[in-house]
């Protein structure tokens, strides 16, 4: 059997540890990445419109700006609705009091379709009949 070094050092009985919190480090990071992905897409969908902080001088102020929260701003005397995102898209979103009442019906049709969803998936596992299957193993 070829053992490779590099492999065992890695499979070493003091790297679980390490491995586990690696692992919850990048599914953290991915599923904030995704939640912003899809806030993003909502927002476009809704009517917002997004800008890339494409020059220095936007990049900059991007960074002033809250982050990943709708945050309501005057503009020559009409209410808008601003989405920055320095880390993910680097970009600005804004939108209008309708488009933002659009975003706020999307958000709350997703969260039902959410609640349904996992509504379904409790009666599905709620009508799964485990005792007609006898035991499982050693730990049962």
């Amino acid at each position: 059997m070829l053992r490779n070094p590099l492999v065992q050092s890695y499979l070493s009985p003091k790297r679980p540890l390490l491995v586990v919190v690696l692992f919850f480090v990048v599914a953290f990071g991915l599923g904030c990445a995704g939640q912003a992905r899809d806030t993003e897409r909502l927002l476009a969908a809704a009517g917002f419109q997004m800008r890339l902080a494409d020059s220095a001088d936007r990049q900059t102020h991007l960074s002033t700006l809250t982050q990943r929260k709708l945050a309501p701003h005057t503009q020559d005397g009409s209410l808008r609705y601003v989405y920055a995102d320095d880390k993910y898209c680097k970009c600005v979103y804004v939108g209008t009091e309708e488009a933002y009442q659009r975003y706020e019906r999307f958000v709350l049709k997703q969260r039902v379709a959410n609640t349904q969803l996992e509504a379904a998936q409790m009666n599905a596992d709620a009508s799964m009949n485990w005792g007609m299957w006898g035991p499982w193993g050693p730990w049962y």
